[in-house]
């Protein structure tokens, strides 16, 4: 009688719209995979069900339990320690989603069982883990305030990276002190583009003297910069053209930063310093003067070449992972272009296109084409194309490509760099 039900069951290859204690009974001693893992995906399934399901031989069927919003707390206990990293990240997302509707004050013996299995998904052992708590946690100002801190001050920019940029949890003594000793590249960058950075804050960053986040902080109209911290961003800048634009733009620049920023930009950001900002008759005469005589002396300046090192790097066999990670993570562009473009084969015009689609799939399959590693694809997208957070391609456990080969030579053909 069993066994027909149950070949006429699967048969049908779903579960009843109405769940029975009855028919989750069946399906555990059924020991059929496909029914298993429809069961534990089902929220309406029986929490002594999917705690059994928890400790199932298929991963996959664990990952359904662990992304599943009933699963009782018990279950997610058991799962936090799991050795499938794929489960564990399930488990991170799921809990990491229910933290805004915990309170951060008065909370159920429940809700303080969740935050210790968040404290211990923020330390996993992979940092793939980690970065999906705090890719999830990042903007919630109800998670623990510990919580955020580590992983702030986490060595990984996928894990950090969206902590600094957006949680209300860090004080500015945070995050001056993180500006100081963190050794994730890219971290003072990330405060740089919070969305209010006090003028303390912007100290610490143009005292870092790291090129990037100095360009991120002229470029964020919520930063506030002090007078003379702008005079020390300017006696740098000449030698420092991403820094030009983002300068001609900033609001309230004194009439003498804009006089000394004209003496080293180009005259089309002359005209534009002109047409930005409130300028009395004496300086707007000036500039109009500076503007002709560039022209006048052909003194429009082309732009600068890639960097000859990259293309005796290649000749000498040299250029790899450490030279290619170095100039994404100072911002090199036509740098790593050139870089990627010599390693693949794939025409620079048609990595240009990749990186202008902000497509952090097809900078993996370009970086995998080139033989460079899965972390040098993420410098890539975070530095260069400036992938949004909740698109980047993180790399599996750590190190590894998440994508198969087939996935990657896809995304090559899709954007005709399947040369």
């Amino acid at each position: 009688m069993a066994s027909g039900f149950l070949a006429r069951w699967f048969g049908r290859k779903r579960l009843p719209s109405e769940l029975r204690y009855e028919d989750a009974r069946r399906v555990l001693e059924s020991h059929q995979q496909k029914a298993k893992r429809e069961l534990a995906a089902r929220e309406d399934a029986p929490p002594e069900a999917l705690y059994y399901l928890a400790c199932d031989d298929d991963p996959e069927v664990r990952g359904l339990v662990a992304a599943n919003r009933s699963a009782p707390i018990q279950a997610n206990e058991l799962l936090q320690d799991d050795t499938s990293a794929e489960v564990r990240g399930e488990l991170a997302r799921k809990i990491a989603r229910l933290m805004p509707d915990i309170p951060a004050v008065e909370r159920s013996a429940i809700q303080d069982r969740l935050i210790g299995l968040l404290e211990k998904l923020a330390e996993d052992e992979l940092p793939r883990v980690r970065a999906i708590v705090a890719e999830e946690i990042a903007s919630c100002p109800t998670v623990p305030r510990a919580i955020a801190r580590r992983l702030a001050r986490d060595a990984e920019m996928a894990v950090c990276g969206p902590i600094l940029e957006y949680s209300p949890l860090l004080s500015d003594e945070d995050l001056i002190e993180i500006i100081a000793t963190s050794g994730a590249p890219g971290a003072a960058a990330a405060i740089a583009r919070r969305a209010c950075v006090s003028t303390s804050v912007s100290d610490a960053v143009v005292t870092s003297r790291d090129e990037d986040a100095v360009g991120e902080l002229l470029s964020n109209k919520g930063a506030r910069i002090r007078e003379d911290t702008m005079e020390r961003i300017i006696e740098r800048a000449p030698g420092i053209k991403t820094w030009h634009k983002p300068l001609v733009v900033r609001p309230e620049l004194s009439m003498r930063a804009v006089r000394r920023i004209a003496t080293f930009v180009s005259r089309a950001l002359i005209d534009e310093l002109r047409r930005t900002h409130d300028l009395d008759r004496e300086t707007a005469d000036w500039l109009k003067a500076r503007a002709q005589s560039r022209i006048e002396n052909g003194e429009e300046e082309a732009e600068p070449a890639p960097r000859e090192s990259i293309r005796d790097a290649y000749a000498a066999g040299r250029l790899g992972d450490e030279i290619v990670m170095e100039a994404a993570t100072t911002s090199q562009r036509a740098s790593v272009v050139l870089a990627v473009s010599l390693l693949s084969g794939v025409p620079a015009t048609k990595i240009e296109e990749v990186i202008a689609a902000q497509s952090g799939r097809g900078i993996a399959a370009l970086c995998w084409k080139a033989g460079l590693s899965m972390r040098t694809a993420l410098a890539i997208q975070t530095y260069i194309a400036h992938v949004p957070q909740p698109n980047l391609v993180l790399p599996r456990e750590g190190i590894a490509y998440p994508m198969t080969q087939d996935e990657m030579r896809w995304h090559l053909q899709y954007f005709g760099a399947d040369i």
